[in-house]
């Protein structure tokens, strides 16, 4: 645990906070810096292949110890999420967690609450690991990332081990949308992968959302505020009114919980002659994203009509689809996941997620990709945290799977 937790240190220092408003990729530099940290380490393990390429994406190879097995590849994302900072993150270290509310040191206005956060009552004696309390921690997906290269350190180490080839990806820029953009599953060239971006310990996640972003652009017309009457219009005003005509009570993600889909807005940015909204929608069916859609450009028809001076734009773009069908065509991937949680002492549990993963595209791409825990909790919050002992369990169950796939045939 000790080479776990030095590793997992040493990624969230590094700041790779995706940035949405950018065609750059990967969005930050700093995920070409840990990128770089991350090529240097696989090749001192001794992974075959090791390289980034002109997009950021990281890949190697744990050779085949059962030279008759299918090759399969382990994904964890680089890029943490832009809701909120992921400057200078200082680790705080837990051992013997106490079952008590978490004060963050640094704004103790922030507090991990064992109400709010029922899982720490599974949690007392294990070691966590919080932030300060002014940035995320970083979990989502460091862990991820820490747990594979961990693994992977274990399979080189203890060759006696029979499994196929492994590839290792690392991908950039998951938490914008853009996260298998630029990659090319013929060059990964396996069977299944697995994604490591998981909450808790001993998950599955084999269903997911399908997921739209929209961006509602409303353009008014400035003048001086002294002189502005019967002229001008007011986008940020008209931004508040198209809020306001949202259904939250049944589809606003605060309200809807299970298998309810939700129309979510995240963003707002902007002044009095122009405001966007940026959205993301939701649902475990598809069809749904349509619906969704419809009732943006049903607001965007109204306000205009009562504003006719107002434009109000509404631009969609399809992010990911539920990976469960794609899954299907390849019953293994989820089969031998579930063998393998069990062999390494847990029972699994399978999840739908009110999400995505890299796996969902990936999976809708031809490579089915299920997604697995890694120990992290209330990530793209300041109150994320992530439990030392979840995370050696992800890479228990990343050796018991490889060893599982090593009895199989191409």
């Amino acid at each position: 645990m000790d080479k776990l937790l030095d590793r997992f240190l040493r990624y969230v220092k590094v700041e790779t906070t995706a940035v949405e408003e950018t065609k750059k990729y990967p969005s930050s530099k700093g995920q070409l810096e840990l990128g770089k940290m991350l090529v240097k380490e696989m090749k001192e393990l001794g992974l075959q292949g090791v390289g980034v390429d002109k997009h950021g994406i990281v890949m190697g190879t744990i050779p085949a110890t059962a030279k008759t097995a299918p090759t399969i590849a382990w994904l964890a994302h680089m890029d943490t999420s832009p809701e909120a900072s992921g400057k200078n993150v200082n680790p705080q270290i837990m051992k013997n967690y106490n079952g008590k509310d978490i004060v963050l040191p640094k704004d103790k206005s922030r507090v991990i609450s064992v109400k709010e956060t029922p899982e720490l009552t599974e949690l007392k004696g294990k070691t966590l690991i919080t932030a300060d309390g002014t940035t995320l921690l970083g979990a989502d997906d460091k862990a991820g990332v820490a747990t594979i290269m961990t693994a992977a350190a274990h399979l080189l180490a203890n060759k006696k081990l029979k499994h196929g080839p492994i590839r290792v990806v690392f991908t950039c820029d998951e938490e914008v949308g853009r996260g298998t953009d630029k990659i090319d599953i013929k060059k990964i060239k396996a069977t299944c992968a697995y994604t490591l971006d998981g909450e808790g310990q001993g998950g599955i996640e084999n269903e997911t959302f399908s997921a739209d972003g929209a961006v509602v652009t409303i353009t008014g017309k400035n003048i001086h505020p002294g002189f502005a009457k019967g002229v001008m219009i007011n986008a940020i005003r008209l931004a508040g009114l198209f809020i306001s005509r949202l259904p939250m009570q049944i589809l606003a993600p605060e309200k809807t919980s299970g298998r309810e889909p939700f129309l979510h807005p995240y963003v707002i940015e902007g002044g009095v002659p122009e405001t966007k909204i940026r959205f993301i929608l939701r649902s475990f069916n598809a069809a749904d994203l349509k619906d969704q859609a419809k009732i943006l450009k049903n607001v965007a028809a109204t306000i205009m009509a009562e504003y006719p001076g107002a434009k109000v734009d509404v631009k969609t773009k399809k992010q990911y689809r539920n990976m469960r069908e794609y899954l299907d065509k390849e019953p293994r991937a989820v089969d031998l996941a579930a063998k393998a949680i069990r062999k390494a002492g847990m029972e699994p549990a399978f999840q739908s997620i009110r999400g995505g993963t890299d796996g969902s595209r990936l999976s809708e791409m031809g490579l089915p990709t299920p997604n697995l825990s890694v120990g992290m909790h209330n990530f793209h919050s300041p109150l994320e945290f992530a439990c030392l002992e979840q995370m050696e369990s992800a890479v228990k169950v990343l050796i018991e799977l490889a060893q599982m796939w090593g009895k199989e045939k191409k």
